[in-house]
């Protein structure tokens, strides 16, 4: 990782990655874009430094940042070129806080970068009945679906 700070400056310019985690065969820290974190309400959520930090500063305090995160410390680090702040580095646990999401129960290895979601259906679930939706969304609702019947069927 260290030796590609600069590459990983140089994508996030580019828009051709995402947040991702890395670690000592376990995801322990995550890179995002500074922009993703200020999305995110990084700077309400967290003691964000005043100074932005080269990538040689980055690559010097990388492995105490790690040693850090392993024991529940660490970042945010905001780093960048020429004083402009581009990436920032978190905690697991903290990229989880940045985002609202749950933490794994002790024990689970879990990259925080990788969104899953379920697919399946509650057992409340049934099908969208559209006449049923519009009658709570209002009366306006109601008659822009009836207008746009009307339409289909003039066109049909």
């Amino acid at each position: 990782m260290r030796a590609e700070l600069a590459e990983v400056l140089e994508r996030f310019r580019g828009g051709r990655t995402w947040a991702f985690s890395f670690g000592d065969g376990v995801p322990e820290a995550v890179v995002l874009t500074y922009d993703e974190f200020e999305d995110l309400g990084g700077e309400g959520k967290f003691a964000v430094p005043d100074q932005v930090i080269g990538v040689a500063e980055v690559t010097r305090r990388l492995h105490e940042f790690v040693e850090s995160a392993r024991n529940g410390g660490g970042g945010p680090l905001v780093w960048g070129e020429d004083g402009e702040p581009e990436a920032v580095l978190l905690s697991t646990a903290q990229y989880r806080d940045l985002r609202g999401d749950d933490h794994p129960p002790a024990g689970v290895v879990d990259d925080p970068t990788v969104r899953v979601y379920a697919t399946e259906p509650l057992p409340t679930s049934r099908p969208l009945d559209l006449d049923e939706w519009a009658a709570r969304m209002g009366p306006e609702t109601q008659e822009l679906l009836e207008e746009l019947r009307r339409e289909d069927e003039q066109g049909s």
